[in-house]
């Protein structure tokens, strides 16, 4: 029945919780709906009946606490109550209306079973109950997506770091255009950004350019622009009129502290220069620039942006941690899409994820296998590529759960 498939369902989800190691590979499909055995089914269900209620329990515990002088005088405190809460607020949400239908649904399976000698009552119960059941189908899916395991580091803001690759100067204009649609797109969201580091093109656009980004999670949306872009055009330049292809590789960086990052100071060698450009007559004549070196992996930062050396010297760090902390990143997915055989991406700079093609007017999205017009893209309403993206990962996790289940 629905009600047996949802506690199925949220049982594979806790399974996967419980033990998110045990998955192996696998092809996303349909099996997460398939008949399993009942005794089996029930064992699974008094187990996330079990989790739900220690999550709901958890839930009023902290509610309480939002209450306690102690907590309200701590700004700290009072602020880490508030998130862990929020996390767990849709899921004892749609639990406590999961249990509230499933109550009225059984009701009026009884009311059904019982007015066999009474056609008006037999009726009203089975439109009750027609009525109820695509609600908890509903929920099912909510439920089961809601505790489905979630990117540690979705809620954080970003470095966004575009650099152009081949095609000389018209990758460079088209490392531009790529900066000019994120510009776009996060002021459409509401976030706030900042360019800290740039190098302009001979003829235009940017050889890299670095935006930091802070909002509302940030980096749940702006992940999926990681990887390598591909163009195809007539440049400006080309008198021929041939079609050239040129890329740009996009960054996107977590933003971490010295708790996600431990930094050798003995690892860093740092060297201070005059730096050129507007600014007065002060940058020419005092060693504001900052050119910072990480031994162990060659990074290397100059920071000019900022008029102080200090100020150049602690963005020049804070760019190091978050390029240090990507680098770990980076290589965790690898290893966790690798074992789980993920179609979705790996969201490393090496990953081809688009072709925008001028000619044909098409913005190609090699994850998705799916075209988008290409004007949608330079008009910056990525968001339906964003949500596409975010569903198809959410579907390789269920069909995770499927086979964790099916291994049982």
């Amino acid at each position: 029945t629905m009600i047996m498939r949802l506690r199925c369902g949220l049982a594979l989800a806790s399974a996967f919780l419980l033990n998110p190691n045990s998955v192996d590979s696998f092809h996303v499909a349909h099996s997460f709906r398939k008949t399993r055995d009942v005794s089996l089914t029930m064992a699974l269900d008094e187990s996330m009946e079990a989790r739900l209620s220690n999550i709901r329990r958890s839930y009023m515990a902290l509610t309480e606490r939002l209450g306690d002088p102690d907590v309200i005088a701590d700004s700290n405190l009072l602020r880490q109550v508030m998130r862990d809460r929020s996390k767990s607020e849709d899921v004892v949400t749609a639990y406590e209306e999961y249990t509230r239908l499933s109550e009225e649904l059984e009701g009026a399976k009884e009311l059904f079973q019982e007015a066999s000698d009474d056609p008006d009552l037999k009726e009203m119960a089975r439109a009750e109950m027609k009525e109820i059941e695509p609600q908890l189908d509903e929920l099912e899916k909510k439920i089961t997506l809601l505790l489905l395991p979630k990117d540690p580091n979705d809620d954080r803001n970003v470095m966004v770091e575009i650099r152009a690759g081949t095609g000389g100067s018209e990758a460079n204009i088209f490392a531009g255009n790529l900066l000019d649609v994120y510009k776009k797109y996060i002021a459409g969201q509401g976030w706030k950004s900042a360019l800290i580091d740039y190098s302009t093109g001979d003829d235009g656009g940017y050889k890299s350019v670095t935006l930091d980004v802070k909002g509302d999670m940030v980096y749940s949306k702006m992940k999926w622009e990681a990887g390598v872009h591909r163009v195809q055009r007539v440049p400006a330049t080309e008198s021929q009129g041939r079609v050239h292809t040129s890329t740009a590789t996009v960054a996107v960086m977590p933003e971490c502290d010295e708790v996600d990052v431990k930094v050798n100071p003995k690892d860093i060698e740092i060297s201070t220069m005059r730096s050129g450009g507007a600014g007065g007559q002060n940058v020419n004549k005092v060693e504001t620039a900052v050119d910072l070196l990480h031994k162990p992996t060659g990074i290397r930062i100059k920071c000019t942006q900022e008029r102080s050396q200090l100020k150049n010297k602690d963005l020049a760090m804070k760019m190091l941690m978050a390029k240090l902390y990507d680098i770990e990143n980076e290589k965790r997915d690898m290893e966790e899409r690798e074992r789980r055989g993920s179609q979705v991406g790996t969201g490393g700079r090496s990953e081809k994820v688009r072709t925008y093609n001028w000619k044909d007017s098409r913005c190609s999205d090699h994850r998705l296998g799916q075209n988008f017009p290409l004007q949608q893209f330079l008009n910056a309403d990525i968001g339906p590529m964003h949500d596409a993206m975010t569903a198809m990962d959410q579907e390789e996790k269920l069909a995770q759960l499927a086979e964790e289940s099916q291994a049982v």
